[in-house]
This record gives structure tokens, C-alpha cells and sequence, in this order.
């Protein structure tokens, strides 16, 4: 599925995409944050002695929220074996002084051909008496075609009143290319109908072109069912991405239906990043909108988020820094103000990666203070970069 941070990573990719869909709050920080999940961890120790870290590895992490007072221990394992992999990730949560499972969750994928792929992802919850139980499965498989294209069929099933498994939502999609140089993908998401058989509710179709050796555009419309057979798009994004290889340019505009039933521009991004070849980047990611938390809408578009972010890479080490400026709903006029701030450092070693990472938030004396401070050890070789997004009270890792 083609989307602004499809492409290239960078910190501020996801940046670009977050300011876009969060709700310009806190909240939305955090969850944007939770998602996210993608930092190198913050393990406390490390259990496995594979002799191949690219082949198996097991990491456990605790976080500790000082902000909601709250403790998580997160437990990953991953497996190879043949053509199957399998990603096991255990969540507990600290209550009356000892760790309790909260959730598990169990990925297993494997290459059944050269064009083939298929992922099972089942997650596990506990019931009241504390026993585990199935409350999740996804089934998917992924044909890749000769011409550049694939199909993808995506599956989930929760479990009813007596344990079996139901389908409660089917995803189909289809990319093609288009030409040389464009690519389209259309998703089409099915639920259940009153007839007790899978309706199409919803449509994706997504557009992304290359016009030239640096200059790549894009669009995305998202199409509701209107219960009569027929699409309605209520939302269109389309926006440009320019990358020369050290300067990296993303601007997206996000269009809903208005009151009218017509498409009217909602927010805009506009993204920046430079790139060093000593391993440094910056990135300025700046969203305007129409609709100002604590003002009341003009009609015209306002500056009402920036995230500024860093990263420095060197001799096995990175450092990152990002922060966030929003608007004061208290106080809309005054302009932007920091809200979030984090700081991180990864080292990497033959032996694995150890991480920190420091998270501050705003308190109701408008003093920046510190609610997060995460330290990481891993026996498995990193392969990804850092990328530490503020908001999150208790960072994640990425395996």
C-alpha cells in the first residue's frame, strides 16, 4: 500500500504521517507514539546464545511510565528455521508486585515458493481467571507477479460465544503497474453483511508516480460504501516527494467532505529533511490545518504542529533528539510551544545493541519534565536505525 512513508525511512517520514492523522493532541501523540513501536528496545537482559543473530534472537524490556505510574515487561523472541520464521511477543503488566501476562501474540511466515507468502499472526489475551485465550487470528498470503505486481488476501478471524473462529473482516489488494513508471494499488476491505455473508465497506486506491530521476507524486483516495453498491470518496491525499539523495522533500494535502458532500482541503504537511554522508540528519516536519485546538475556525489554514528531529550516526553509535510544538488550546494566540521532547543513544556491538532513551512532557506548571528513562540491551545485531518518537511515555523496540 502506497503511502508518504513508503519510501526511503527517516525519522521524519513517520513524522510527516503522524502529523497528518493525529488529533493534534496529547492523545493522539501517544497513540501515534504506540504505534510506532519501532525504536530498538528496552530490554533489561538478554537470555539467548544463537550462534547466528540474524538467524535467532530473544530480547526482554521494561518500561516504567512515571507519568500514569505504570510498569510493562515486553519479551521477543524470533526463530528461523527453513523457509518459516516465527516472531513470538509476550506484554506484562506489573500489578500487586509481580508481572501478570496481558497479551501474546505469535507471527509465523513462510516462503512457500518464490512468489508465494504466507503470514498466520494469532493474539492471545487472558480471561478473568487468568487462563489464556485465542482472541485473534490473521491469516495472509501474498502473490507476487512476473510483471512487478501482487495480490495480497488478508484475513481475520476472532472467535464467538462458543470458541470457534468467525471472519469478521477480509482485505483484497491488488497492485499493478501502470506504464514505466506508476504503480497502482487498489484495497478493497469486505465485512459482514446482514446476510451474514462479507460486504465490500470500504475502497482504497492509491497512486504513485515517477516523474523523474528525484520527483515521485502521489495520491490516495479512501471510498466509503454508500449501502447501495455504490463509492463515495471521503478522503483524498495527494502530495509530492523530491529526494536528490541528501535533500528530501514531502508535501501532502488531505481533502474530506465537507457539510456539501464535497471534498475540501482539511491539513497540509510539509516535510524537510537534509542528509550528511557522515551519518548526520535533520528534519522539519510542519502541519497546518484549518481547525486550531481552543480557536475557532476561519476558514483558512494555520500552523498548528512542528516536529523537529536529529540523528547522528557514527563508529557503531547514534544519537537522536525530537520535539514537538504544538498550539496552546488554552491559549491558541500564543502561538506554538514545545510539549514533547526525547532524547535517545544506541550503541551496537558484535554482541547485540544497548540503548537509552529520555522522554520529557509538559506538566500544569508548562515545565518540561522528565516521565521516561529506558535503557535497552539486545543479543540481536540491529539492522534498522533508530527512530524515537516523542509522546510515547515508555518507548518500544523494534526486533
Amino acid at each position: 500500500m502506497w503511502s508518504v512513508n513508503d519510501s526511503e525511512t527517516g525519522p521524519h517520514e513517520f513524522s510527516a504521517a503522524f502529523c497528518v492523522r493525529s488529533s493534534l493532541s496529547f492523545l493522539g501523540l501517544l497513540v501515534a507514539a504506540l504505534l510506532v513501536s519501532a525504536a530498538p528496545g528496552r530490554a533489561q537482559n538478554s537470555d539467548s546464545n544463537s550462534a547466528n543473530q540474524n538467524q535467532s534472537w530473544t530480547s526482554t524490556s521494561e518500561d516504567h511510565d512515571s507519568s500514569l505510574g505504570s510498569s510493562t515487561r515486553t519479551s521477543e523472541s524470533h526463530t528461523k528455521s527453513g523457509n518459516s520464521t516465527v516472531d513470538k511477543k509476550t506484554v506484562e503488566i506489573l500489578r500487586s508486585g509481580s508481572y501478570q501476562s496481558y497479551q501474546e501474540t505469535e507471527r509465523e511466515t513462510t516462503q512457500v515458493d518464490a512468489s508465494t507468502t504466507r503470514t498466520t499472526l494469532r493474539t492471545y489475551g487472558r480471561d478473568s481467571n487468568g487462563n489464556r485465550i485465542l482472541t485473534q487470528v490473521t491469516d495472509e498470503e501474498k502473490h507476487d507477479s512476473p510483471g512487478g505486481g501482487s495480490n495480497v488476501t488478508r484475513t481475520t478471524s476472532n472467535p464467538d460465544a462458543n470458541g470457534r473462529l468467525a471472519v469478521v473482516q477480509r482485505q483484497v489488494e491488488d497492485t499493478a503497474k501502470v506504464g514505466a513508471n506508476a504503480e497502482v494499488t487498489k484495497t478493497t476491505t469486505y465485512l459482514p453483511g446482514g446476510n451474514g455473508g462479507l460486504v465490500p465497506s470500504m475502497e482504497v486506491q492509491e497512486r504513485r508516480e515517477k516523474i523523474d530521476d528525484h520527483t515521485t507524486k502521489f495520491q490516495k483516495s479512501t471510498m466509503l460504501s454508500d449501502g447501495n453498491g455504490n463509492w463515495q470518496v471521503g478522503e483524498r491525499k495527494d502530495g509530492t516527494i523530491t529526494d536528490d539523495g541528501k535533500n528530501r522533500a514531502i508535501e501532502e494535502r488531505v481533502e474530506r467532505q465537507d457539510g456539501s458532500g464535497n471534498l475540501s482541503e482539511v491539513s497540509r504537511t510539509v516535510s524537510r529533511e537534509s542528509r550528511e554522508a557522515a551519518g548526520q540528519s535533520q528534519s522539519v516536519v510542519e502541519t497546518y490545518s484549518k481547525e486550531v485546538p481552543g480557536g475557532s475556525a476561519d476558514g483558512t489554514m494555520h500552523l498548528v504542529q512542528r516536529v523537529i528531529a536529529s540523528r547522528n550516526s557514527a563508529n557503531g553509535a547514534e544519537t537522536t533528539r525530537q520535539q514537538v510544538e504544538q498550539v496552546n488550546p488554552g491559549n491558541p494566540s500564543d502561538g506554538l510551544q514545545v510539549t514533547v521532547g526525547s532524547t535517545g543513544s544506541e550503541q551496537s556491538t558484535a554482541g547485540g545493541t544497548s540503548a537509552t532513551n529520555t522522554v520529557e512532557t509538559r506538566d500544569a506548571d508548562g515545565r518540561l519534565r522528565v516521565v521516561s528513562v529506558d535503557m535497552t540491551k539486545s543479543d540481536k545485531a540491529p539492522a534498522v536505525q533508530v527512530q524515537i518518537a516523542p509522546g510515547n511515555q515508555s518507548t518500544s523496540s523494534r526486533k
